[in-house]
């Protein structure tokens, strides 16, 4: 029997279940992850918000902030934004994929790293998120001095974009977390 539903939107039950134009984008999903995450089947509603979506997160994967920094930056984003669920996938994905330790998870939820280059990036996105884009002149130095260039500025901006869109997303519809849970505000 399947887990009783507590979103406030209607996520599909199965990619068999999703509208037919989602289908072959939940496959290639559910082939890249091992499943297809309820963010990704309650995305399936609207074929073209998903093909949007993956989109964008496609082509910022070929951009070059290097995937850790990525993962740092959506957790840093989550907590600010106060998203459990991307928290909770986000910490799954930057254990398991991107291979950050706890330490490194910690510090990223708080708006930092303990990569000194990194923590350029992570303290810039809380910037740009708790600003909504207004940042300072200071700001925009400190990441370009750290060593980030135009077109990485450019890509954190729209990391934090895409993160705010799928905490957004999540928020609105109190999608059921399925990975292991992590909460907003709480110690990693």
């Amino acid at each position: 029997m399947p887990p009783l539903q507590t979103s406030r939107l209607h996520t599909p039950a199965s990619i068999a279940d999703a509208p037919a134009a989602s289908r072959p984008l939940l496959e290639a999903v559910n082939k890249q992850l091992g499943f297809a995450p309820n963010l990704f089947r309650l995305v399936s509603n609207s074929p073209a918000a998903l093909e949007g979506y993956l989109g964008l997160s496609g082509a910022l994967a070929k951009g070059t902030l290097p995937a850790p920094t990525r993962e740092r930056i959506a957790l840093a984003v989550a907590e600010a934004n106060g998203c459990d669920y991307c928290l909770s996938a986000h910490s799954y994905l930057a254990r398991n994929l991107a291979k950050l330790d706890d330490a490194e998870i910690a510090a990223n939820r708080l708006g930092h790293s303990n990569d000194p280059k990194a923590d350029a990036a992570v303290a810039f996105a809380v910037k740009v998120v708790r600003e909504r884009g207004h940042v300072s002149d200071d700001a925009l130095r400190a990441v370009k001095l750290a060593g980030y260039d135009d077109a990485q500025v450019i890509e954190i901006v729209l990391h934090v974009g895409l993160n705010t869109w799928t905490n957004y997303i999540n928020s609105v519809a109190a999608t059921d977390i399925d990975f292991p849970v992590v909460t907003v505000g709480k110690a990693a």
